[in-house]
């Protein structure tokens, strides 16, 4: 609140597409999708008749002894989408509630297997999986991390596969391989007492968009057969289509045990998460001894909203043939930052997974981020550096006027923001 004195909070009363229009009639290009979470843009039409019309049908029902068409819905689709492999759902509000659940859910059913031993986690360096105390277990960010350091039972990090990290002459693929030969040596040191590996597939988002080769997935996911530990993926931020698969994981031709989703999924719209997880798992809490069951609730569990706005979001994937789209905006906004930026002196490690595309700003002030954020905003557009690095994650509607608009205004506020 205290940097709110100098830049002061914008009032938003309207979103229309990929636009924001501010209280004082400023309209200002949503570049990152807000938090990435608004995949098709602000007050869609047909996410807006879906909700109008499950508002006259139901609002809410506990979870709890009771179910829903919508939920029931989703979870049949969701499950499908993962070819069956993931044929089970948990739902609650948020990433981080995900990623208590699915910790949760990797222990308890390891210790109803027969090994309680199996009590320790593995995350990438630089990982964030969410900001709740059990989630900072996992998130290897020491802004969230430290300052609740004394509530939270760590886990211990294994190199991240970053192909920034890459050594002269090494490939990204040669970085993952690398990084995975250290996962094997952790998991062989620690003697079947991890419970599971959590990660961000492809796309680590707060460590600054660190992007990876899919054969550290691959590698992982053998690894983690070899030594009997769960791999979680976290899809929270790079699902739905943002890597150019629906699922990142699929890049690499794998399924994990427990995978995580939020953000994307209700279209910006409510908030919305669920873990899916694999039959085995489910079997594990499959007892008439409550003891032995899944302890986890919360009250909007399911909210029928929620899920028919995640139902009119996989709606407009399949009518739209949205990833077939996406490729070709993806290589568009690939090559206008291109033009723009790889010829700059400041810049280093441009850098593109399908919709996500970033770069790093050398020689950058500590306050880099502050300043360009509102050279952008006054430049038209919503920009929000992590640190050094500037990343775009735009709606899937932004057509070519508006990409070009939003390289535009970016160029501009990087010029701005380094002098």
């Amino acid at each position: 609140m205290k940097h709110h004195e100098t830049l002061p909070l914008t009032p938003v009363v309207r979103g229309e597409g990929s636009w924001l229009i501010t209280e004082d009639g400023r309209r200002l290009l949503d570049g990152i999708s807000s938090w990435w979470v608004n995949l098709f843009g602000h007050c869609n039409p047909r996410i807006n008749a879906a909700l109008r019309d499950q508002l006259d049908r139901l609002e809410h029902v506990l979870l709890a002894g009771f179910t829903h068409p919508p939920v029931v819905e989703l979870s049949e689709r969701l499950a499908a989408l993962t070819e069956g492999v993931l044929g089970h759902a948990f739902y609650a509000s948020d990433g981080a509630s995900a990623t208590e659940i699915a910790l949760k859910m990797s222990f308890h059913a390891w210790r109803n297997q027969g090994f309680p031993q199996k009590d320790r986690f593995l995350c990438l360096e630089g990982s964030y999986h969410g900001e709740t105390v059990g989630a900072l277990a996992v998130t290897d960010v020491p802004l969230f991390r430290d300052a609740y350091a004394p509530l939270v039972r760590q886990a211990d990090t294994v190199p991240s596969p970053d192909a920034r990290r890459a050594m002269p002459g090494e490939t990204a693929a040669d970085v993952a391989r690398r990084a995975a030969d250290a996962l094997e040596a952790r998991l062989k040191a620690e003697n079947g007492r991890i419970a599971a590996l959590i990660l961000e597939p492809l796309v680590q988002g707060a460590a600054g968009m660190a992007m990876y080769d899919p054969e550290y997935l691959r590698l992982a996911r053998a690894l983690c057969d070899r030594y009997q530990a769960h791999l979680i993926c976290d899809e929270i931020a790079v699902g739905f289509g943002r890597t150019g698969t629906f699922f990142a994981h699929e890049q690499a031709g794998i399924r994990p045990d427990l995978l995580c989703l939020s953000k994307g999924i209700s279209g910006g719209y409510l908030p919305l998460s669920v873990v899916l997880c694999r039959e085995e798992i489910f079997r594990a809490f499959y007892d008439a001894d409550t003891r032995k069951g899944f302890l986890h609730s919360h009250s909007y569990t399911g909210n029928p909203l929620a899920c028919r706005a995640a139902l009119a979001t996989l709606d407009i994937f399949e009518e739209d043939d949205v990833l077939a789209a996406n490729r070709k905006r993806a290589e568009l906004l690939g090559r206008l930052l291109e033009e723009a930026f790889s010829s700059h002196t400041a810049v280093r490690h441009l850098r593109q997974r399908g919709m996500i595309a970033a770069f790093d700003v050398e020689g950058a002030a500590e306050d880099f981020s502050r300043r360009f954020f509102a050279a952008a905003l006054d430049a038209g557009a919503l920009l929000r550096p992590i640190g050094n690095t500037v990343y775009f994650m735009p709606p899937y509607i932004m057509n070519e006027p508006e990409l070009r608009a939003l390289v535009a205004v970016a160029a501009a506020a990087l010029d701005r923001a380094l002098t």
